[in-house]
């Protein structure tokens, strides 16, 4: 096995400056996502959600971004999951995109809320027929004793909401409302670039360099 103190990469491929950067933080993510997807990054709607329980203790898990816009990113996932769990008694989280092969990461922290029930519905009936039974098959982050637990629960639902199976009321969506982004730009020597969003208190985004 290599050392693992020896793996290292020199980041060549682009530069991330203030002037070339959009004065808003929104529209310089609308910049990066769709450059990800035209690279044809391996799911780019792939996002590390980061959350804090009861006990202080942090925790995180991979998330699809469903949408985005001036109101904040938004995911779906079971209400009732760990994370929906930690997000009930504490509202603030942070995420995360790596988009590797652009040498990219984007960093976002602020409050979470939950969409609307519309909202939540409306994607709810966007999704494949399976994952709409799965939703109601898993009682997610609660110990099962084996996979046939979730099979049975599938078959289960399945019989019972053939092909129209409501949204379950443990499951729908989040928006998390930024108040802090950060673009981060791998660069020669590790002097990384990072330029960083801070919602001001008129409402305004200061943006500022940040020392890799």
């Amino acid at each position: 096995m290599d050392n693992i103190a020896d793996l290292r990469k020199s980041y060549e491929r682009a530069e991330l400056d203030e002037q070339a950067s959009d004065a808003s933080p929104l529209k310089q993510f609308g910049t990066w996502f769709q450059q990800a997807l035209d690279a044809k990054v391996p799911e780019p709607n792939a996002m590390t959600l980061a959350t804090v329980g009861e006990n202080n203790r942090p925790s995180t898990r991979i998330v699809l971004v469903k949408g985005f816009d001036e109101r904040g990113l938004t995911w779906y996932t079971n209400y009732r999951s760990r994370k929906g769990r930690e997000l009930e008694a504490d509202q603030f989280a942070a995420l995360q995109f790596h988009w590797v092969e652009l040498e990219r990461v984007v960093r976002i922290e602020g409050k979470v809320e939950k969409v609307s029930a519309q909202e939540s519905d409306e994607y709810f009936k966007s999704r494949p027929l399976d994952s709409r039974i799965g939703a109601w098959a898993s009682p997610q982050s609660e110990v099962i004793a084996s996979r046939a637990v979730l099979v049975a629960n599938a078959a289960k639902y399945g019989a019972m909401y053939l092909l129209n199976p409501p949204r379950p009321p443990h499951w729908g969506g989040y928006r998390l409302v930024p108040d802090t982004w950060e673009f981060w730009q791998g660069r020669k020597s590790r002097l990384h670039d990072r330029l960083r969003y801070r919602l001001a208190e008129d409402g305004a985004w200061i943006r500022e360099r940040l020392a890799p």
